[in-house]
């Protein structure tokens, strides 16, 4: 007699297969895709916009064209590979008075 409730092996959409409405917004995005870089690549090389705005266009077709960097995180003290992180601590270091930055 099967159980009731529960995990059942199989069950679900498998891992990594995109739902029907991701798809579909997807499909319907990409209709735009040549129209979003070539206006990020219009704001990046338009000197009169705000260097901001010209670095967010170049930072966002840099990442569509090679993906996102990879994040490195410094670790100090003895570390075990196999533990959770449970904790990321941001530090804010100013520069020495003085130095001129």
């Amino acid at each position: 007699m099967p159980t009731r409730g529960g995990k059942r092996e199989g069950a679900g959409r498998p891992k990594g297969a995109v739902s029907k409405a991701t798809a579909d917004i997807k499909a319907a995005a990409s209709e735009y895709s040549q129209s979003a870089l070539t206006t990020l690549a219009e704001i990046m090389g338009n000197a009169q916009s705000p260097a901001a705005a010209r670095v967010a266009a170049a930072n966002a077709i840099l990442d569509r064209a090679h993906g996102k960097p990879k994040q490195s995180v410094e670790l100090e003290g003895e570390v075990d590979v196999n533990q959770t992180v449970t904790a990321v601590e941001y530090v804010v270091v100013d520069a020495a008075p003085g130095s001129g930055s």
